[in-house]
């Protein structure tokens, strides 16, 4: 089947590079029954491409299920996934058949896959290779034909490292790997969806569909959009709704956009070295915390050679104190029986070997880098080597303080 009509059936809009790799991989891969783990930020409109995964393969006539896998309680996911008994635990009245039971034979989605309990992995991992699964209090193994599509807006490789989510399940689901674009990677498909969404909201409310001038149009188009398609759809309704003019300036529009502070910083996706916008954060914030102690030190020594300068006598006195001798134990003896009365000649304690004025300035290294590996190593001394606290002190996730650790050779 064509894209274009692939498209037009599920109202997908645009025709940007990545949209279209990952729509070809959806189509490529739907006619197996090979596990498809789909990746993208929330809104990008994940679950429309299981949807399509569904309806091009074989099990198109058969049952399709979208589970939220965030939205059930932890105590109940087990029974909903997989089923219980009577009397298996309190409140189970009678036996429930669960979802991988009643969609025997055609495909359940798993959106937020992430947020599945470790022991609720293990059992999925079961379905996945052996077909095999045990309802809740139970001891019977019963058998199931089910394709599994998983979603995420989360990395799951990070999540393997902090033994959150089971990685011989991120394995097996990961057999073929599609990437959702987010909006703000398909410019050339904003301003044909922010249309589309008018003419949907003119149609409903009975009205004019507004047009944007040029500047607005800029506005629309570099906008970050961090709740992708799903906000951008609001945002259309917002203005069909709400705006008295019909022709909306760059000004107006942005009356309608929130105050965003996006980070642009990039995110590398899949593989082991794939590194998540909240690290990045992280470390920013780190950085962050080291410039103000830079620039507050910087503001002390300023103020202090202010002082100075407008305090001559702070200055005089300050010379005198590195100047003024030093006497040693038997020269201030004498000084205070008057012994030593008649001698001009004070007694100095030796400095720098003997060079009394020997002076050497020692200038602070103002080095990013350093500092940052003088706060690491204070934040463990201070938590005892507790790596977890410290990492918490720092404002920085325990995999980043690991991966500093070793970059910058420091021994806990």
């Amino acid at each position: 089947m064509e894209l274009q009509s692939i498209k037009n059936r599920y109202g997908i809009i645009g025709n940007s590079p990545g949209l279209n790799h990952a729509l070809n991989i959806a189509v490529q891969v739907a006619n197996t029954d090979l596990s498809v783990l789909i990746n993208g930020e929330s809104g990008v409109g994940k679950e429309v491409f299981s949807q399509i995964i569904h309806s091009l393969s074989a099990r198109k006539h058969n049952n399709f299920i979208a589970v939220n896998c965030g939205a059930i309680p932890e105590g109940t996911i087990d029974s909903e996934l997989f089923g219980h008994e009577k009397g298996s635990f309190t409140g189970a009245v009678d036996s429930r058949k669960g979802y991988f039971e009643t969609v025997n034979g055609g495909t359940i989605f798993l959106d937020e896959i992430g947020e599945l309990p470790l022991g609720t992995q293990a059992r999925l991992l079961r379905v996945l290779e052996a077909g095999e699964y045990i309802r809740v209090g139970s001891s019977k193994v019963q058998k199931t034909d089910v394709r599994v599509i998983a979603a995420t807006n989360k990395e799951l490789i990070e999540y393997t490292q902090t033994n959150k989510f089971r990685e011989d399940l991120y394995y097996r689901l990961n057999t073929v790997p599609i990437r959702v674009p987010a909006l703000r990677e398909r410019k050339e498909d904003i301003y044909l969806l922010f249309r589309k969404f008018v003419t949907d909201f003119s149609d409903r409310y009975k009205g004019t569909p507004v047009q944007l001038d040029d500047g607005a149009k800029d506005v629309l188009i570099n906008y970050p959009w961090p709740g992708n398609v799903r906000e951008l759809k609001n945002i259309a309704e917002q203005i069909s709704v709400l705006s008295r003019d019909k022709v909306i300036d760059a000004e107006t529009m942005k009356g309608f956009l929130p105050e965003h502070n996006y980070s642009r910083l990039p995110v590398l996706a899949g593989g082991a070295g794939a590194v998540s916008q909240t690290e990045f954060a992280n470390e920013r914030e780190i950085l962050y915390k080291l410039f103000f102690d830079m620039k507050k030190d910087v503001n002390e020594l300023k103020k202090m050679f202010f002082d100075l300068l407008q305090n001559p006598n702070i200055a005089q006195f300050a010379e005198n104190r590195v100047h003024a001798p030093v006497y040693n134990e038997q020269s201030y003896a004498e000084l205070n029986s008057g012994s030593g009365a008649s001698s001009s000649k004070p007694v100095f304690l030796p400095h720098n070997n003997g060079d009394i004025a020997g002076h050497e300035e020692v200038e602070e290294s103002l080095s990013i880098v350093d500092k940052e590996r003088e706060l690491i190593i204070k934040a463990l001394k201070k938590h005892k080597g507790k790596r977890k606290d410290a990492s918490l002190d720092l404002g920085i996730s325990e995999r980043t303080l690991y991966r500093k650790l070793k970059e910058y050779d420091i021994e806990e």
